[in-house]
Order: C-alpha cells, then sequence, then structure tokens
C-alpha cells in the first residue's frame, strides 16, 4: 500500500518553488494553504494563553479524547456560533483536522466500501486509498461553483458508506447553496430509513475548517443546522487552524455520534494523534472570549477579502483584454479559484504548451507566479483550473504580480 501511494503534487511544486528562491528568484509563493505569520498572526491573547498554559506546567500526555475544559468550550463555541447542540462527549480533540480525517476513514470504511467525494477536494482521493475502499469520483464544474449537486451523488449512495464533503471547500473557496446541501441531507436521511437495522448507515463527513472565513453575503451551512435529523450520520471535522490562522497550533475537533467518535479515539491513541496539552488548554480559554474574538475576525477577515477580491478583479480585468484566464469570484477560505487555458499556445522560443504541468511551469518561470493545479486535487489532468492562496500575500506586491503575468501572457502566440 505504502508504496503505492501517490506523492504529493503540492511538495513536488513546493521543491521546483525553493529551488527558484535560494538561486535568487523572487516567486508570487501562492501554493500553499497555510500562512505567512508575520502577515498572518495568530490572535495576541491566544499566544498569550499558550505561553501561561506552558509556564503553569501543562506538558503532559492529555486525555486520548481531548481534555473536557477544551470539549466544553468547544460545545459552547459552536453552540453560540452555529446554533449546533453538541454535548463533551459527542466532541473529539485531536492535533488539527487531519488525524481527525484518517480517523473517522479507518473507523467507517472497510476494504471495497465505496466512498463518495467531489473532486477537486483536499485529500478524499488519498484517504480512501489509505483504508482500501472504492472511489466513486463526482467530477463537478463551474457552473455550480464546483460544488457537488445531489443528483449527481444520488446514483451512487445505494451502497456506499460515505459521503465527504467539504464547506467551504478547499481548494475553491466555494460554499454549499442552502437549497442543495438541503437536497443531499434529505437524500442521506431516505437511503439510510431505506437500509435495515443490519445494514451500515451511510454517513456523511462534513469538513467545515474554513466556515468562520465567509465574505460578503455569502453564508455557510451545515447538515444538522438544516436537517436535525442528520445529527446520528454526521460527522463534523473542525478546528482552530484555519479560523484563527493557527494551523501550527494542532488543535482541531470534530462532533458527531458518541459510538463513531470512540472508534476514532482508540484509533487516534495508538497512534499518539493528540493535541499538545497546554495548547488545549490555551484554546479552551481563549474559545470563550467571545468580544476579542469578534475584534480579531473583523480585521482578519477583511484583510483575507480585500486580498481575493484585489487578485479577482485582476484576473476579469485581464479576461476583458483577451488573454485566456479567469476566476470564480470568491466567497469564503483563503483561496480563490483562478482558470488558465493556455494549452495549445507557443511560447517565445517557439515551444509548443502540450497540458497542464507545463502550463504550471510556464507561469512559474516566466510571471513568477506559483499555483497549484486542480489535478492535485483529484481533478482530471487536463482541467485547466487552478488553486490561488491568499495565506502568505503581501496586498502591495498583487499589483506587480498581475502586470508580470500579463507580460508572460502577451509572450504566447
Amino acid at each position: 500500500m505504502a508504496e503505492t501511494l501517490i506523492g504529493s503534487e503540492i511538495v513536488k511544486l513546493g521543491a521546483d518553488i525553493k529551488a527558484k528562491i535560494k538561486s535568487g528568484n523572487k516567486i508570487y509563493n501562492f501554493t500553499i494553504g497555510d500562512f505567512d505569520s508575520s502577515i498572518f498572526p495568530i490572535p495576541n491573547k491566544l499566544k498569550d494563553d499558550i505561553i501561561e498554559a506552558y509556564n503553569q506546567g501543562h506538558t503532559t500526555y492529555p486525555p486520548a479524547e481531548g481534555i473536557l475544559a477544551l470539549r466544553e468550550a468547544v460545545s459552547g463555541f459552536i453552540k453560540e456560533r452555529e446554533g449546533l447542540e453538541y454535548s463533551s462527549d459527542e466532541v473529539l480533540i485531536a492535533a488539527g483536522g487531519r488525524p481527525l480525517i484518517y480517523a473517522l476513514y479507518r473507523a467507517i470504511v472497510d476494504k471495497d466500501d465505496k466512498v463518495i467525494y467531489a473532486v477537486p477536494s483536499w485529500n478524499n482521493n488519498h484517504y480512501v486509498h489509505f483504508v482500501e475502499g472504492r472511489h466513486q469520483v463526482i467530477e463537478t464544474s463551474r457552473e455550480n461553483n464546483f460544488m457537488p449537486l445531489a443528483e449527481e451523488i444520488k446514483p451512487h449512495i445505494q451502497d456506499a458508506c460515505l459521503i465527504a464533503l467539504c464547506s467551504p471547500l478547499n481548494p475553491t473557496g466555494t460554499v454549499f447553496k442552502k437549497e442543495e446541501l438541503e437536497k443531499i441531507c434529505d437524500m442521506v436521511l431516505e437511503e439510510n430509513n431505506r437500509r435495515g437495522e443490519d445494514e451500515k448507515k451511510l454517513y456523511v463527513m462534513y469538513d467545515q475548517m474554513y466556515w468562520t472565513l465567509t465574505f460578503g453575503d455569502c453564508q455557510h451551512y451545515n447538515p444538522v443546522g438544516l436537517r436535525p435529523e442528520m445529527k446520528p450520520f454526521t460527522i463534523y471535522i473542525d478546528g482552530i487552524s484555519k479560523s484563527f490562522a493557527a494551523t501550527g497550533v494542532r488543535v482541531g475537533w470534530a462532533l458527531g455520534p458518541q459510538h463513531v467518535l470512540s472508534k476514532m479515539k482508540a484509533i487516534n491513541s495508538h497512534v499518539g494523534a493528540w493535541s499538545p496539552m497546554a495548547e488545549q488548554h490555551a484554546t479552551a480559554k481563549f474559545l470563550s472570549e467571545s468580544h476579542y474574538i469578534d475584534q480579531y475576525f473583523k480585521h482578519y477577515k477583511k484583510e483575507l477579502s480585500e486580498r481575493l477580491q484585489l487578485i479577482y478583479e485582476g484576473f476579469q480585468q485581464l479576461r476583458a483584454q483577451g488573454f485566456s484566464v479567469d476566476a470564480c469570484a470568491p466567497e469564503a477560505a483563503i483561496y480563490l479559484t483562478i482558470q488558465l487555458s493556455l494549452v495549445g499556445k507557443k511560447t517565445p522560443e517557439s515551444k509548443l504548451i502540450d497540458n497542464q504541468s507545463e502550463v504550471t511551469s510556464y507561469i512559474l518561470n516566466e510571471a513568477k507566479l506559483a499555483v497549484v493545479p486542480f489535478y492535485a486535487f483529484g481533478a482530471p489532468k487536463n482541467s485547466d483550473w487552478y488553486r490561488l492562496s491568499v495565506g502568505t500575500c503581501k496586498k502591495e506586491e498583487i499589483p506587480e504580480m498581475l502586470i508580470l503575468l500579463k507580460k508572460a501572457l502577451e509572450k504566447l502566440t
């Protein structure tokens, strides 16, 4: 199994970028779903609480499910912000979202079980491979903002055990519309009512790691908030990584039915995927700071939104000027979906650009712009859509990046 794992395309691209930077090139690196902490630091209050927790000696093993204070704080935070009722026994803490997703796949998916997931999406293809499940891939389109539709999922649910959903979506920065998520929920409820008592139920993994980061009139919806009957079949993946630019702090949580979380806890306890004790104590204290959190979100979301909007408008101007590029209007998260339709064009050296890998290389070499192709997220190799992340973006560099991109596009024939 290990020898058949597919290497990360993002890691490969990252190696090229590092080599160019090391040789003296300035690169506009919009590849990583992370933050430059000098631009987007974690909240000062959270940082102070972490330091205080270490000073108080919180450096031992935490309980496998997470400390009670944090599980209670998560319960209160989710109730206040999303209106969801989850007791502390329905909360599982881990070192970020990844070990929770892995544990969920391990807990629910047996060998040859069918998992439904859309592409592009983050790492579902790899997790299904890990557990030797059957891939049921839904290829999404720009027309639906790259979000899967109930009608696309429905033909495949009869023998599926898991539907993996994410909103706001990594890599697109787009969200489920209320009506579409309601249709998916109703479909899952109908399917589970059809199944007998001895049959495995159809579960939904709902990755909402970016749910606090919506912009303008865009609104986040979730399954249990729309259909309370979905609670026994929904496992949320969430945490502070993206909400507070705290990817390295490693505090994530799952919300869900206790019988599923207990299995996930057992799996995580064997691989030691606990969130650090001091960070747990600090996060428990911080999540009750509603006024401070509101202030932080106001500034943080404004800065993210401005960057996304500036780049989106720049791409629309390039498109209006006749260049083969496009972008989806930003809705949420730290990502912008951009299109680079350059296959078939010739470089100044009269070299034909044959595929998206060559498009990625050309844009990196000529425009010094590094973005991630959607095929790194399971989409077809010929997809001309890309993820652009603004977590490390300096606002003042956006105009010069767009100028260099325009010059690179002008060289193509």
